[in-house]
């Protein structure tokens, strides 16, 4: 890597951080805001459970259609241009949704996370970016610099975002403040892309923009068949995960419900710990001795392992284990997955190719909102269980794929 690759790294990864840590704010707050609050104070819990999968499945919907738009439309006019759009949109959203709040609109609140859903999709023109400036050998430890910015986000994020909703510190704090502090936060991170960000593109590329790109996206997926395997097993890696993160919350609600944003906030912000050591070392150490393909090849097991423990303890002290368990498998699993999809892929693809595997990601992150808003009314465990039996498949799916080659790819 040159010198001048290593400057541009830095304000990439920045922008990540301020970008995850508005989402990290945002974790403890949206559950008890729909299932606790007053919002739908007179509905069944049932209900509840829907609008809840529904709205966290708005913004994933929303990124399905717009990420691979913003991939593309980054190969054809800059990495920056397309960065400094997607932060406006997000600091847009992020005003709506806390006007929803304060006003007690549910509409309001549904166009704010699908605005952000639609502008704030931008993680494939990161890794693009991330992409443009390594090589093969420095791929995965750079995505693990990215996802250990992920788990800084996490550590600070979920604990500010508890912490800015209790009234018990500040008396005037309520649902709204996290939203409104990370439109502050998004804004500040436009004002560092805008005057930090180096371009990272060195030759533009001419590529179709179309609003279905997504819909293509999936067919182009799995009609490749060098590539088929691999977003198949993105695709179940990131379902599992994401049916643990978006209703864990209310398993907690329910299972401990003494317990509030602030607790959950502070066991969020651990998990997040764990991310950062394990993404900003582990990964980055394990980079330089084995493939993605070898560390897959124990992490998504690990990883179907740690998930099903989630649901063995019986005192909120037994959670800061199981909770550690999955995020270093987590950690270990989400760089590696990213690098091997851009290992398989042409240098001069990169963004269209990461938008195409971000498409499969918010695919896989649109369902299991809806899916674990009725799967847990079956059964307080069942998100749990069912995101370990994707693990799983995956896992089969990887073997069957890869055994061959864990040594090169």
């Amino acid at each position: 890597m040159t010198e001048s690759k290593k400057i541009s790294l830095f304000p990439i990864l920045l922008a990540v951080f301020m970008d995850l840590l508005g989402i990290g704010i945002i974790i403890p707050v949206v559950a008890p805001l729909v299932i606790k609050s007053g919002l739908l104070e007179s509905s069944p819990m049932q209900t509840k459970n829907l609008v809840l999968g529904f709205l966290i499945a708005s913004y994933a919907i929303s990124q399905f259609f717009s990420a691979p738009v913003l991939g593309a439309w980054s190969d054809k006019i800059g990495r920056k241009k397309v960065l400094v759009f997607s932060i406006i949109g997000s600091i847009i959203g992020y005003l709506i949704f806390s006007a929803g709040i304060i006003f007690n609109n549910l509409a309001l609140l549904f166009a704010g996370r699908i605005l952000d859903g639609l502008t704030g999709g931008n993680l494939s023109v990161i890794y693009s970016a991330i992409a443009d400036i390594s090589d093969e050998k420095t791929k995965a430890r750079n995505f693990g610099l990215v996802g250990m910015c992920f788990g800084l986000g996490f550590v600070m994020g979920p604990f500010i975002g508890g912490q800015l909703t209790n009234q018990n510190l500040i008396s005037w704090f309520n649902y709204s403040t996290p939203f409104l502090f990370c439109a502050l936060l998004s804004f500040i991170n436009l004002i560092l892309v805008i005057f930090n960000f180096r371009e990272t593109l060195e030759t533009k590329k001419q590529t179709e923009i179309n609003i279905f790109t997504g819909i293509k996206n999936i067919s182009k997926a799995f009609g490749r068949q060098e590539l088929r395997n691999v977003f198949v097993i993105s695709f179940l890696t990131v379902f599992g995960f994401t049916m643990f993160s978006q209703f864990f919350q209310v398993f907690l609600l329910n299972k401990f419900p003494e317990r509030n944003e602030s607790d959950i906030g502070l066991l969020f912000g651990y998990f997040g710990i764990w991310s950062v050591l394990t993404q900003g070392g582990i990964v980055r150490r394990l980079g330089k001795k084995y493939p993605p393909t070898k560390i897959l090849s124990f992490s998504i097991p690990f990883m179907a392992f740690a998930l099903i423990t989630l649901i063995l303890p019986e005192k909120w002290s037994g959670l800061y284990v199981t909770m550690a368990l999955v995020s270093v498998a987590q950690g270990l699993t989400s760089p590696n997955v990213a690098a091997l999809v851009s290992n398989l892929s042409e240098k001069d693809e990169q963004g269209e190719i990461l938008g195409i595997n971000q498409s499969v990601s918010s695919l896989a992150q649109a369902i299991p909102p809806i899916v674990g808003g009725l799967v847990i009314m079956i059964n307080l465990n069942y998100p749990v269980i069912f995101s370990s039996l994707c693990l799983i498949f995956a896992w089969i799916i990887f073997n069957l794929s890869f055994k061959k080659n864990k040594t090169e790819t």
